[in-house]
């Protein structure tokens, strides 16, 4: 009949992982392991949580962890050994600490120790719910600290975000009034004083500008990005271009926008 430690070691293997990946997937230390499969069962530990280890062990090699624990209390370790008082150690990833001089050691990242009888338990071992730990043993950090923290971050976050929308809605050109610009056929006009107008080219585009008075053709040509091209007006003029977005009117140190993304006719006055 095969002992403890050698189904443990023959259910580890089958299921192909090492030592070491046991230890941390069940957080018990290595050479526990390694004790438990070589029969050795005195790790300087009360009884009760040698009983836990081995229970927990069997249940992640899906062993029978109640048929585990009776083999291991038939061999009388209970008997032939007195509790001992544990002092302030760290197994693995597990923190021990003395709660009084007759109390029981704490164990946070180890499920809790059954109680001396047998008992059927196949939960897998839990962490705590209110600390979080890396791979190194340290202090827990309570849950409503991470919580700030994440909430602080998105605030700094949204907080940038609007400062660079506010930067680009600053660059993009003052919202002032325009001047009356409608798509459409030309309209009739009076005559009047000659004013300067200057096509700003933000993309490459065709531009036609005529004199709605007289139908002269005042500009005609293809602008490059960046390009500014400045005409002389009297009265009314019509703006026929092939990519609208890319075209602004500088008029008496104002930007204005077409009032058409795409290829389009407008009348400026």
């Amino acid at each position: 009949m095969q002992t403890i430690g050698e189904r443990l070691e023959e259910a580890r293997k089958r299921k192909g992982v090492s030592l070491r990946e046991a230890a941390e997937a069940t957080k018990i230390r290595g050479d526990y392991l390694h004790k438990f499969e070589s029969n050795q069962y005195d790790i300087k530990l009360p009884e009760i949580y040698v009983r836990g280890f081995l229970r927990t062990y069997a249940n992640f090699l899906k062993l029978p962890a109640d048929k585990i624990a009776a083999e291991f209390n038939a061999l009388g370790h209970a008997a032939s050994r007195g509790p001992r008082m544990p002092s302030r150690e760290i197994y693995g990833r597990m923190d021990l600490s003395v709660a009084s001089g007759a109390s029981a050691a704490a164990v946070e990242a180890q499920p809790e120790p059954p109680a001396e009888e047998p008992a059927a338990e196949s939960a897998p071992a839990r962490r705590p719910a209110q600390t979080f730990r890396s791979g190194m043993p340290s202090p827990g950090v309570p849950i409503d600290v991470i919580l700030k923290i994440a909430f602080a971050a998105i605030a700094i976050i949204v907080a940038l975000l609007l400062v660079v929308w506010g930067v680009k809605m600053a660059f993009s050109g003052p919202k002032k009034s325009s001047p009356t610009i409608t798509a459409g056929e030309p309209v009739a006009a009076q005559p009047l004083p000659e004013q300067t107008v200057t096509l700003v080219a933000l993309g490459p585009l065709d531009v036609q500008v005529k004199q709605e008075l007289d139908g002269k053709i005042i500009y005609r040509g293809t602008l490059a990005a960046g390009e500014r091209m400045s005409i002389v007006k009297r009265g009314a003029i019509l703006i026929t271009y092939t990519v609208g977005k890319n075209l602004q009117l500088e008029i008496n140190g104002h930007l204005y926008g077409m009032p058409t993304t795409g290829y389009d006719r407008a009348r400026i006055e």
